[in-house]
């Protein structure tokens, strides 16, 4: 059965041209069908090198591409996003915070449509600050919470509020699950993330520009995240799981988390290190797509 992306604008049907602005692609000058047709995995993260890194990791671990090999930015025309493609997979980056993966995910969603692509999974993969576990621990997101820990999305459209679930595909988390359980080589658990608007206050961290509470405070916020089964803190998340849940998108975000905010709020581990744990989710996610691809 071909599933392909719902695009909730009517309004889309009555142009000439798509101009994806942020990608520096158009269906004017494009050919989407020839270019991205094939795709049916999409993997976004933060960081512009390392989804250039994840690309190269993917296309070996498929026997796509020699060691070396180099793979073009698609979104060369622009420095606001990376994107890059070998075989079924897309890789690419959002930038950090709601707004950024927002832009990035409107112009992916219109993309995958335009190239006529069915059956795509998109999967987050990225850092975040875990609570109550050890870190480099990888967190699959079962829901992503708002910061008073309510599942779903709250934007402001035309001056009226409005809220979308946050809800991600169940069957999708636990196949995940049972792939790194296959791999057997870091802890992961499944939990709620919660998805923030900031990196400092809004994550009751001490040591931003500006912090009007105290250490207690912020350890009992904390405590109370980790009892409604929050596991993470990231800054992306509920709008990405909206946005693919009104699309029909299959999703999932997988997030390695680099400390444990109940014992301290800065980052503290080696280059080497937070390297190691960056490639965490990068190995569970191409392990994943191997096993869908039979090469397992």
């Amino acid at each position: 059965r071909e599933n392909f992306i719902c695009l909730c604008n009517p309004h889309l049907e009555k142009m000439k041209e798509d101009i994806l602005y942020h990608f520096a692609l158009g269906t004017g000058t494009h050919d989407f069908p020839a270019l991205f047709g094939d795709v049916k995995f999409v993997c976004v993260g933060g960081s512009p090198s390392r989804m250039k890194s994840f690309i190269a990791y993917i296309a070996e671990e498929l026997g796509l591409g020699s060691p070396g090999s180099d793979y073009p930015n698609i979104c060369a025309g622009t420095d606001r996003y990376a994107m890059y493609k070998v075989g079924p997979v897309l890789s690419v980056s959002h930038g950090m915070g709601i707004p950024s993966i927002s832009i990035m995910l409107h112009e992916l969603i219109k993309l995958l449509h335009h190239a006529k692509c069915s059956n795509i999974t998109i999967i987050r993969i990225g850092t975040s600050g875990g609570i109550g576990l050890e870190p480099g621990s990888v967190v699959i997101t079962h829901q992503s919470v708002d910061a008073t820990f309510k599942p779903q999305f709250e934007q402001v459209i035309l001056g009226k509020t409005v809220i979308r679930s946050t809800d991600l595909d169940e069957q999708l988390a636990k196949e995940l699950m049972q792939c790194s359980k296959e791999i057997n080589q870091f802890n992961t658990v499944v939990g709620n993330t919660m998805c923030t608007l900031d990196f400092y206050e809004g994550q009751g961290r001490l040591d931003g520009a500006i912090c009007l509470y105290n250490e207690e405070e912020k350890l009992q916020y904390l405590k109370e995240a980790y009892d409604a089964g929050v596991r993470n803190i990231e800054m992306e998340s509920s709008v990405f799981a909206a946005m693919c849940n009104l699309s029909g998108v299959k999703a999932a975000v997988v997030c390695v988390t680099l400390l444990n905010r109940l014992e301290g709020d800065q980052i503290s581990s080696s280059h080497d290190v937070l390297v190691e744990y960056q490639q965490r989710p990068q190995k569970l996610v191409g392990y994943f797509i191997k096993k869908r691809l039979a090469k397992v």
